[in-house]
């Protein structure tokens, strides 16, 4: 356990679920998210606050409102907001979807923040909507408070949207009990491609029933579509309470765009009209710029991109990943020789780099795809980056057989690879003694969810970078509603005093499935 108490006291729990969670407890619009232009009285914000990519002194604050207003956030050290900061926030409107993020800097470093976000008429600045409250903790300056996170991927997934008649996404209230200081989100945070049906009849004749909505009743293609399926998670009031205490870094996957895409992709899917894949990825990518606080997702020079570091604290880096934007298309992945892979070889120097300048005592790299796990897509092609040759590298494999020895020759320590995708959860040991490629150091990868989809059976492994599964939960057949699998997640608990890395596998219900701790300052193990 880390040196710092993680559980709410009275007065923050009270707070939470009483004024400080006070819209999230609200009606919210009609579901297909429309504005309400024609309403009289205030700005309001009825889908919640987000924040994100929150570091030692710094955090981005989101929030939507239901017409045009200028965003003002409030931060405090204590809930009666005595002594508070004001941050004067964007004016939004249509352009962003009535979107907006407000950066906050010069934060006390380990301290729980206390914020609130008023939205102002933007032609009489006394007309404000009721606040909406928040609260997070900033990163920590000393090693001695620990760290605590948790990660999961694959939201409304496979047709398994909210269901009202068992509280909706339920998980998210199991997660916040927790008090995580962070949530990973590792990909996979819309499917864009899913259609939510009001019904659908499980095997055992049982009827999971949806929330739907105009936007989830077919496949996204345009802007407003890829918005309805980012504001559709958001009508789970369980979703906003969670964000308003937890801090989320978030990273993409296919699903926010389209099934195992990649650049340069013309689709043949008779769903879609609009069939170059560059096309949607756009549009996606401006809803989820609008929908997630996301520091590098900005359009300032130098930025505009999904991979990043996230500091937390002495203990702790986050390295995000994007396996999506810069790899090459999908095939059977069995070339000798392969330079863009699919982290793209300017992400793979960016990637060392980091590393390399890295003094985190843990450096966790948030994969969105695994890597010794076989992704198929289709008969004959791969998504992911193992293709199912147990021998020497291959396609893909040789970008991270490049980085794997990167990492063991400048003795880089404490890394760990999470991830998502596969809808079941694992633990995977790679060492070079069982492997085909050799020349690296021993690390482990750790695979969660799904958290609100559809569960899958176990993936293949690949032996070229030697992983042994040493553990699995998985179902036998494929797409099981979260009635009959319930949803998965990970959590990371990092101990201030001996640097000790404690990671469950955890299922809902409170279940602990899998726990592995891990000794700081090794380069394998």
């Amino acid at each position: 356990m880390t040196n710092r108490p993680h559980t709410l006291s009275p007065g923050r729990r009270t707070v939470l679920r009483g004024s400080l969670l006070a819209s999230a407890a609200m009606t919210l619009p009609a579901v297909s998210g429309a504005p309400a232009f024609a309403r009289s009285g205030r700005p309001s914000a009825e889908w919640g606050v987000q924040v994100g990519d929150v570091s030692a002194s710094t955090a981005l604050v989101w929030v939507r409102a239901d017409r045009a207003a200028r965003m003002l956030v409030e931060t405090s050290a204590t809930e009666s907001f005595r002594r508070s900061r004001l941050w004067h926030g964007p004016l939004i409107g249509a352009g962003t979807d009535f979107t907006g993020t407000t950066a906050l800097h010069g934060l006390p470093a380990g301290e729980q923040i206390h914020y609130r976000v008023i939205l102002a008429d933007p032609d009489d600045p006394r007309r404000t909507g009721r606040p909406v409250y928040g609260t997070f903790r900033t990163a920590p300056a000393s090693r001695r408070a620990g760290a605590r996170f948790l990660w999961s991927g694959d939201i409304a997934g496979q047709g398994w949207g909210i269901n009202p008649g068992l509280g909706g996404y339920t998980v998210y209230e199991e997660m916040r009990d927790l008090d995580p200081d962070f949530f990973l989100c590792s990909g996979d945070s819309i499917y864009a491609d899913g259609v939510i049906e009001p019904a659908v009849t499980l095997p055992d004749g049982r009827i999971w029933r949806n929330v739907t909505t105009e936007e989830k009743a077919k496949v996204a293609e345009t802007l407003d579509e890829y918005r309805g399926n980012f504001r559709y998670n958001l009508l789970d009031a369980n979703v906003r309470e969670f964000n308003a205490q937890v801090p989320s870094i978030v990273q993409w996957d296919d699903h926010e765009v389209r099934n195992n895409w990649y650049p340069g992709q013309i689709l043949d899917d008779v769903r879609y009209t609009e069939k170059d894949v560059d096309v949607l990825a756009a549009r996606s990518v401006r809803a989820y710029r609008e929908y997630l606080p996301v520091a590098t997702l900005r359009t300032a020079p130098g930025e505009g991109r999904m991979h990043r570091v996230v500091r937390h604290g002495p203990l702790l880096d986050v390295f995000v990943l994007d396996m999506r934007s810069f790899r090459n298309a999908n095939s059977p992945d069995r070339q000798a020789d392969d330079t863009t892979g699919i982290l793209g070889a300017e992400q793979l120097r960016w990637l060392k780099g980091e590393l390399s300048r890295s003094r985190a005592v843990w450096k966790v790299i948030a994969a969105d795809m695994p890597l010794g796990l076989v992704v198929p897509d289709g008969a004959t092609n791969f998504e992911a980056v193992a293709q199912g040759d147990p021998g020497a590298p291959l396609g893909r494999e040789l970008q991270i057989a490049e980085l794997l020895r990167y990492i063991k020759h400048r003795r880089i320590t404490g890394t760990v690879w999470l991830t998502a995708d596969v809808h079941h959860t694992s633990a995977q040991h790679y060492l070079p003694e069982r492997a085909a490629f050799k020349d690296f150091a021993p690390f482990w990868e750790f695979v969660s969810g799904p958290l609100a989809a559809g569960a899958f059976p176990a993936s293949a492994l690949d032996g070229t970078f030697g992983p042994d599964r040493v553990f699995v939960e998985a179902p036998t057949r494929s797409n099981l509603s979260p009635l009959e699998m319930p949803p998965l997640f990970g959590e990371v608990d990092i101990d201030g005093a001996s640097g000790e890395m404690t990671v469950r596998l955890r299922q809902q219900g409170g279940r602990i499935l899998f726990t592995k701790v891990l000794q700081p300052g090794l380069t394998g193990q």
